[in-house]
């Protein structure tokens, strides 16, 4: 239970006064100052009050010493970005096991794929889905295969069948890599993603394909993320005789060097 500190903590890097934040609460000054020093401890009414005022849920206000977090984690925090990017809190990834009590790997069927947004978390709707083994595949760690349309992301093509490795920590995205994003308003979206968390909250999605543009999209607003193993390709694509053409390369290489620039930028102004 870390409450006493974590509002302490917060509003002295709002640097309001304690008479301040209870006048805001609607309690008297002493009340206040009897929970931060852990004399008292306040009623869900007040606790309520303290989430809405300090921008932090109750969960996180509670059990997760902020003191322990990164300045920008706090940052983000005091922005209003309070979602689970760590997977500190349970965030809860519905599954289907075989007989040997080991997951399985879910299939997304074409059919199936627009009612995943609403449908990722109902244990009844995931039990449906088709369901297979690849030995190859850790069986600490939890995959599903994704239906992949467009032409986006060459090599990959329209109709593919994407798998991914189910990722809790979205620290961990890797720029310049590929991973499969789940968004209440886009769906399942592969792309090569650049992580912004520490910087604004977010992650630039980029195609491999350069006719199409990137686009940002917030943490708040994804899901899951589902980290690129491997695919199914149900074409067979010749080979393609003109290296001149292939583009796909020098995008890539563009992509990691706009991340390392942005790496740099942010070593600069890490030591101003």
């Amino acid at each position: 239970m870390y409450l006493k500190e974590n509002i302490k903590l917060l509003r002295k890097r709002l640097k309001r006064s304690q008479e301040d934040v209870a006048s805001n609460l609607g309690i008297t000054r002493s009340a206040y100052n009897s929970y931060e020093n852990g004399v008292a401890e306040p009623g869900i009414t007040v606790i309520i009050k303290l989430s809405d005022f300090f921008q932090v849920n109750i969960d996180k206000l509670i059990r997760v010493n902020l003191s322990s977090l990164k300045e920008s984690q706090l940052t983000q925090l005091e922005k209003g970005f309070d979602i689970d990017i760590t997977g500190t809190r349970l965030r809860v990834l519905a599954t289907t096991v075989d007989q040997d009590n080991e997951d399985n790997v879910e299939l997304v069927p074409v059919k199936a794929k627009a009612g995943y947004t609403s449908g990722y978390a109902d244990p009844s709707y995931i039990k449906v889905l088709p369901a297979f083994k690849l030995p190859f595949l850790s069986s600490s760690k939890k995959y599903r295969t994704f239906p992949i349309s467009g032409d986006s992301m060459p090599p990959v093509v329209d109709g593919a069948f994407i798998t991914g490795e189910y990722l809790q920590d979205w620290h961990n995205v890797k720029n310049g890599h590929p991973y499969i994003v789940i968004t209440q308003d886009e769906g399942i979206v592969f792309k090569v993603l650049y992580n912004r968390i520490e910087e604004d909250g977010s992650f630039l999605l980029c195609s491999t394909n350069p006719l199409y543009s990137p686009f940002t999209v917030k943490v708040q607003d994804i899901l899951e993320i589902w980290k690129f193993i491997n695919y199914i390709n149900p074409k067979f694509e010749e080979p393609n005789q003109s290296n001149s053409e292939d583009v796909g390369p020098t995008l890539r290489l563009i992509q990691r060097e706009i991340g390392m620039i942005k790496d740099k930028v942010k070593n600069i102004e890490d030591k101003i």
